[in-house]
């Protein structure tokens, strides 16, 4: 008996410890990370686009971090939000909260700490500016966003806003104002993103009727719409991301980049409208995911 005690005694660490793995685990799913991962791309190139040699590192790290930390607030809040309609999505079903992994009080928790950590940090380290454009990240996700969701397709253009915030906070958080160089910035990511999207909702058009999400592929079954709006803000695109070439924000050769990237980019929308289906889709979501990173890469190389 004494021997089966002692080994039992011997688990429980083991056991706790892979339990506060697990847990930890999903507090880091909550924060959407690959969708963080594009916040802080977006934002860092933002507050290098907006700044002058010599770099500060440490006020760059800072306006990152404190932009990473109410972005994963804000997606931690959206999903306790959205945890019953989560629940009848195949994509999300096994989230932490429809899945009761994580409690509506844990992630209530999680969500204001995040959330009032990365504005503290914004305030004190980069300045009030780019504090007040991130609580205006969160009030339109939030409460301007998330419940539109819910009645209108045009819920896609409004999250797009705060989508786009976190290129124009970088950008403030380097020059203490908002220029030119930011909106443009906020511009180019803000029409980005409805191709983009509009190949997801096509994706998960099923999902999302499931759910009762009045997308544009759900109200119009055959796409048609959706087809539209993806050729309509890509060939916006187009203009607007070889702008930073004249305004001064990059040089030639990030103009010529842009061009040819804008014009793959429109190839691909035109497609889908073209013939809406899951393979044109596919095609228009992976070339999106090419086009912003490689667009941030020529402007800042550019810059060097």
């Amino acid at each position: 008996m004494k021997i089966l005690q002692a080994t039992a005694a011997a688990r429980l660490p083991v056991v706790d410890a892979r339990r506060a793995r697990s847990v930890l685990a999903d507090y880091f799913a909550l924060t959407k990370p690959r969708l963080n991962f594009l916040v802080v791309a977006t934002s860092a190139a933002g507050f290098y686009l907006g700044s002058e040699p010599p770099i500060d590192a440490v006020r760059l790290a800072c306006a990152v971090a404190g932009t990473a930390l109410v972005a994963g607030g804000a997606a931690v809040l959206n999903q306790l939000a959205e945890r019953d309609t989560d629940a009848l999505m195949r994509r999300t079903r096994l989230r932490p909260l429809p899945d009761g992994r994580v409690t509506v009080a844990e992630a209530l928790a999680l969500g204001l700490t995040l959330s009032a950590a990365g504005l503290a940090l914004l305030a004190a380290r980069a300045n009030p500016l780019a504090a007040i454009l991130a609580i205006a990240t969160l009030i339109l996700y939030l409460i301007v966003y998330t419940p539109m969701k819910r009645r209108t397709p045009l819920s896609t253009l409004a999250g797009a806003v705060p989508g786009a915030l976190p290129a124009l906070i970088g950008w403030t958080a380097s020059n203490d104002r908002i220029a030119a160089g930011g909106v443009t910035l906020f511009a180019i990511v803000f029409l980005w993103q409805i191709p983009h999207f509009m190949a997801i909702s096509w994706l998960y058009r099923d999902d999302y009727g499931r759910a009762g999400f009045p997308m544009l592929t759900v109200i119009d079954p055959e796409g048609r719409k959706a087809g539209r709006h993806a050729v309509i803000f890509a060939g916006g695109l187009l203009p607007i991301a070889v702008l930073p070439a004249w305004i001064g924000i990059s040089g030639a050769a990030y103009g010529a980049i842009a061009l040819v990237l804008g014009c793959g980019l429109l190839w691909l929308a035109a497609g889908f409208a073209r013939v809406r289906s899951d393979a044109s889709a596919r095609r228009l979501f992976f070339g999106s995911i090419v086009y912003l990173p490689l667009i941030w890469i020529a402007m800042v190389a550019d810059k060097l």
